[in-house]
C-alpha cells in the first residue's frame, strides 16, 4: 500500500511512519510521498535526508485553497497513492481533495475527540483539567476533527505531570498510534 503523509512542522510523526516502513513493523506499506504547506519547515529537510519524493507549496502562492488541492491531487494520482496520512497538517482539507480521498484519508489528533478538536488540543486538556486525554487517528470529513474515529488510546494525566510532560507522553503515543493505524487500514482493505 502506497501511502502519502501531510505534514506542516518538526515531522515526528513522519519519522515515526519512515521508521516503522523501514523496520518492517508496517508489511507491506510503502512511504511514497510527503506534501508540505511550509517551506521552511524541518520536516522538508528531514524527507530530502531520507530520499523519499515530496512536493512542498507556499498557500499563497496560489489563488485559493482548490488551486493547491487540485496540484496536490494530482502528485497523489501522479505518485499512485493509496492513503492519505495527515501528521500535524495543520489546514483543513477542502472538498478537492475530500471528493478524491474519502475513506482513504487519515488524521491524527492530540486528544480523545470529541473533545478538544482543533489546535492546541494539548493545551486545552491541560487548561480544562482533564484527568485523561489522549490520542485520535480518524477519517477526515468536511468538520475540523468531526471525522469517523478509527483508533483511539488514553493517555492518564499524573499528578505530577506538567503539560510539558503531558505533551511528550501524548507525542510517543502518536508515534506508536499512528503506525497501528496505517497498519489496520491496510489489514481491512
Amino acid at each position: 500500500m502506497r501511502i502519502a503523509v501531510f505534514a506542516s512542522g518538526q515531522g515526528s510523526n513522519f519519522l515515526a511512519i519512515h521508521a516503522a516502513v523501514v523496520a518492517g513493523k508496517l508489511a507491506g506499506v510503502s512511504l511514497d510521498l510527503l506534501i508540505c504547506d511550509r517551506p521552511e519547515a524541518p520536516v522538508v529537510e528531514e524527507v530530502k535526508k531520507r530520499g523519499i519524493p515530496y512536493f512542498v507549496f507556499n498557500p499563497r502562492d496560489y489563488p485559493d485553497k482548490n488551486a493547491f488541492e487540485t496540484v496536490i491531487n494530482k502528485k497523489l494520482d501522479a505518485a499512485k497513492i493509496e492513503l492519505v496520512v495527515l501528521a500535524g497538517y495543520m489546514r483543513l482539507v477542502g472538498p478537492v481533495l475530500l471528493e478524491e480521498w474519502e475513506g482513504r484519508m487519515l488524521n491524527l489528533h492530540p486528544s480523545l475527540l470529541p473533545k478538544f478538536p482543533g489546535k492546541d488540543a494539548i493545551g486545552q486538556a491541560w487548561r480544562a483539567g482533564a484527568k485523561e486525554t489522549g490520542v485520535t487517528v480518524h477519517f477526515v470529513d468536511a468538520g475540523m476533527d468531526t471525522g469517523r474515529i478509527f483508533l483511539q488510546q488514553k493517555v492518564i494525566v499524573e499528578a505530577h505531570d506538567t503539560v510539558e510532560i503531558l505533551s511528550e507522553k501524548i507525542h510517543q503515543l502518536e508515534h506508536q498510534l499512528l503506525p497501528e493505524a496505517i497498519q489496520k487500514f491496510q489489514q481491512e482493505i
